[in-house]
């Protein structure tokens, strides 16, 4: 199947998803538009093209959200969603779920909710998308993220000189939460994708970049509920048996630069 069949399949549920997100048909149009144009780009084919597709119309809706609610602000009189008469997606057991979601009440609730949270409701609630399947979204909350660890966590990485790693262990909650709460946004405006996955039998991730080439992974040790230690694999000499291999550098040095553009 070529990327576009692929594409056109997908597109009712992307969407969808943008819908819901928007309360725009005429924004959610644009955002798979250019769903289609950063996949046709693309220079890897991706391992599940809905998890890819499903990201970066969420994206892409998340920062055109912002931008509207800008708008919305100077909004004069009662903001209704654009009226949709067909909702071009279609799943026969979650079609109670779907109608109720696309309903002006419904946008209008969650409205209400920041575009992050939006976004998580829209995928988690109404599709039902699996953690592994939702990606990295922007906005840490560093407190939240520190409760999550010990208070003697340590975060160490194994880059084998051929990547990008901790030269030293960064020890502390304090610290590792800055560090996470650093890099999360960071990857986000990179379209990284985080995909959970038990790795050596732990707790873990697959970092994956916006081409579905593998960065690296993360495993933790988890004790009463709290995190103990974080551990990253970065040599690509490791990651080969995972599918494609990232540029780590590449990745490390346009994260610096998507954080001193935000800056």
């Amino acid at each position: 199947m070529t990327k576009s069949d692929e594409f056109e399949e997908l597109r009712p549920m992307l969407f969808a998803i943008a819908y819901r997100v928007l309360g725009s048909v005429t924004e959610a149009e644009d955002a798979v538009q250019e769903s289609w144009l950063r996949y046709e780009a693309s220079p890897t084919q991706p391992t599940s093209p809905k998890a890819y597709l499903s990201a970066v119309v969420t994206r892409i809706s998340i920062d055109v959200l912002r931008s509207a609610r800008v708008r919305r602000e100077t909004y004069v009189g009662e903001w209704f969603p654009e009226p949709l008469l067909d909702d071009p997606y279609e799943d026969p057991q979650r079609s109670a779920e779907l109608a109720d979601s696309v309903s002006m009440a419904a946008i209008l609730l969650i409205e209400r909710l920041t575009p992050l949270e939006r976004a998580v409701f829209v995928l988690r609630g109404v599709f039902a998308f699996p953690d592994p399947e939702v990606a990295v979204l922007q906005g840490v909350d560093v407190d939240a993220l520190r409760e999550l660890l010990a208070a003697d966590v340590q975060m160490v990485g194994d880059g084998g000189g051929k990547a990008p790693a901790f030269a030293r262990a960064v020890v502390g909650a304090d610290n590792v939460a800055r560090v996470l709460a650093t890099a999360f946004p960071a990857m986000a405006a990179m379209e990284a994708t985080v995909q959970q996955h038990d790795v050596n039998g732990q707790p873990g991730a697959v970092l994956r970049d916006s081409s579905d080439r593998v960065v690296g992974t993360m495993s933790l040790d988890v004790l009463d509920g709290r995190i103990q230690t974080i551990r990253s694999v970065a040599n690509p000499d490791k990651l080969g048996h995972l599918g494609p291999v990232a540029d780590a550098w590449a990745m490390t040095r346009a994260m610096k630069d998507s954080r001193r553009t935000r800056d």
